[in-house]
C-alpha cells in the first residue's frame, strides 16, 4: 500500500510538470556524467592572476520523486586570493528530464559576506509557481511566494536550456528574452548573441565558439553580467566565461571536460 501510495504522487507530480509544456523543452547538448573544470582569473589591480577553480558536474537524479538532473558549479579561490578576498560560490539546480526548472540554490561566501539564495519551482494548472528563499548576510530568513502566467528561470537553469539552443538561423544581435528569478527577486533578462569567435581553452586547443552575452535589467537599465563563449556543435561547451562581478573581473577557460555528450566538432585542427 505504501509503494502505491508514492507511486501515485510521483505521478500526480510528472502529470503536473507535463500540462505546463511551455516550461518544458528537448534537452539536445548534454548527458549525465558530463564534467567540466576550469582555471579562474581575476583582475586584480589591473593584472590578470591565476587565483582559483570551478568545476561544472551534471548527473541524471530525482526531486521529489520526478526524474531530473542534477546540475552543480563550484568555484573556489586559491589561498593568494584568500589573502584579499574570500570567495566560496556553490550552486546547484534540478531540472526535470524535460528541462522544467525545480529547484535552485546558490550559497555565497564573498569577502566577508554569506548569502543563500533558494528557489521552489511547482507547476499547478498551467501556471509558474515559485517560492523563493534568501538568507541575508544578517542571518535573516525573507520568503515570498508568486504564481506566474509564465516560466520562470535562474541562472542554472537557463543555462541549461540555453545550451539546447539551436543558432544555425541567427543573426548578430539576436536575442532572447526571459524573466530570471533568485531568492529575492524577479526581474527581466536577455540573452544576445555576439557571432563566432575562435578561443583558446587551459588545455591548449582552439575552438570555434559562439559567444552568449547575458543581461539583466536592473533600474530600468540593462547590466552586462557574463558572456559565455561555447562550441559551434550540438554540445555548446563553455570554454570560456568572461564575469562582471561586483568587485572587479573574472575569467574561466576551459580545462577538462568528461562525459560529453556527442563529438567536439568545433576544435580547431
Amino acid at each position: 500500500m505504501k509503494q502505491l501510495k508514492t507511486y501515485i504522487v510521483c505521478l500526480f507530480a510528472m502529470l503536473s510538470l507535463s500540462s505546463s509544456a511551455q516550461c518544458t523543452f528537448r534537452n539536445t547538448a548534454f548527458s549525465s556524467g558530463e564534467y567540466l573544470t576550469y582555471n579562474l582569473y581575476y583582475n586584480w589591480k589591473f593584472v590578470w592572476v591565476k587565483a582559483g577553480t570551478a568545476s561544472w558536474y551534471t548527473v541524471s537524479s530525482t526531486y521529489k520523486g520526478i526524474p531530473a538532473y542534477r546540475a552543480s558549479l563550484t568555484t573556489r579561490g586559491t589561498g593568494r586570493l584568500d589573502d584579499y578576498f574570500v570567495l566560496r560560490d556553490t550552486l546547484l539546480t534540478y531540472n526535470s528530464k524535460q528541462m522544467a526548472p525545480l529547484y535552485y540554490r546558490k550559497g555565497a561566501r564573498e569577502g566577508k559576506r554569506y548569502t543563500v539564495d533558494e528557489v521552489f519551482y511547482s507547476y499547478p494548472n498551467g501556471k509558474c509557481r515559485v517560492k523563493q528563499h534568501y538568507m541575508g548576510n544578517d542571518g535573516k530568513h525573507r520568503w515570498k511566494e508568486r504564481t506566474y502566467d509564465d516560466c520562470c528561470y535562474d541562472m542554472m537553469s537557463i543555462f541549461l536550456r540555453a545550451r539546447s539552443f539551436n543558432p544555425e538561423s541567427w543573426k548578430n544581435g539576436e536575442v532572447v528574452k526571459f524573466p530570471i528569478v533568485d531568492g529575492d527577486d524577479r526581474r527581466p533578462a536577455r540573452i544576445v548573441y555576439g557571432g563566432k569567435e575562435n578561443i583558446k581553452a587551459d588545455n591548449g586547443h582552439k575552438y570555434r565558439c559562439l559567444k552568449l552575452t547575458y543581461y539583466e535589467e536592473e533600474d530600468g537599465k540593462w547590466r552586462d553580467i557574463a558572456s559565455f563563449y561555447v562550441t559551434d556543435d550540438p554540445n555548446h561547451i563553455p570554454v570560456r566565461l568572461d564575469m562582471r562581478l561586483k568587485f572587479g573581473y573574472a575569467k574561466a577557460f576551459l580545462v577538462a571536460m568528461k562525459g560529453i555528450n556527442s563529438p567536439v566538432t568545433s576544435q580547431i585542427k
